[in-house]
């Protein structure tokens, strides 16, 4: 495993790195603990071909589109609930509202 320490790239800047990264990938060490991974532009690129390849998962709200409303409500209803709170967030509610506390001189 090809590793440099943090102190001596921010000392040495890129040139520490690039003899280590014809060789392959290079960790970085600070404080004696893998800070991050330091890759050559061939060996990135063939990685997100890599990973361009796979099939991906659907992320969270893909999911959620795609699953059938059971609801009761209507977009509109939901639309206009959404914007009577966001409203609600500009009026100063009178019951909350704290009153400013004189400082005590000591």
């Amino acid at each position: 495993m090809r590793t440099i320490a943090a102190s001596e790239l921010k000392r040495r800047g890129l040139a520490a790195v690039n003899s280590l990264l014809r060789k392959g990938p290079v960790h970085v060490l600070q404080r004696n603990r893998p800070a991050c991974v330091m890759l050559s532009p061939q060996d990135y690129e063939r990685l997100e071909a890599a990973a361009g390849a796979e099939e991906k998962t659907p992320d969270v709200w893909t999911l959620l589109k795609t699953l059938p409303t059971t609801g009761e409500r209507t977009r509109a209803d939901i639309d206009a609930q959404i914007a009577d709170e966001r409203a609600s967030w500009d009026r100063p509610d009178q019951a909350r509202a704290k009153k400013p506390t004189a400082r005590r001189r000591r």
